[in-house]
């Protein structure tokens, strides 16, 4: 059974140790904070995903998972990695 996680204003907590295998995460990368983007998404750390706050910030909501290609330090390959996470 695959149950799915969708993120976008609370993060999910999770003891240490625990995993989030056999479920499906998703995440809006235009509701999420930074804790969020930087737990959930593949590739992100935390300046990463203070970098996604201030570009949505400046740009207004993403319409497409590519637009995260506009953000510094994101390229196609992490946009690709996190493709079945992404939600808008």
């Amino acid at each position: 059974m695959v149950v799915a996680l969708v993120v976008g204003g609370v993060a999910p907590v999770l003891a240490s140790g625990e995993s989030y295998e056999g479920i499906e995460i998703t995440i809006n990368i235009n509701d999420a904070n930074a804790e969020e983007l930087d737990k959930l998404l593949i590739g992100i750390g935390p300046d990463k995903a203070a970098n996604i706050i201030e570009y949505r910030d400046a740009n207004g909501p993403f319409s497409s998972p590519e637009d995260l290609i506009n953000v510094k330090g994101i390229g196609v390959s992490t946009v690709e990695k996190n493709r079945e996470r992404i939600e808008l």
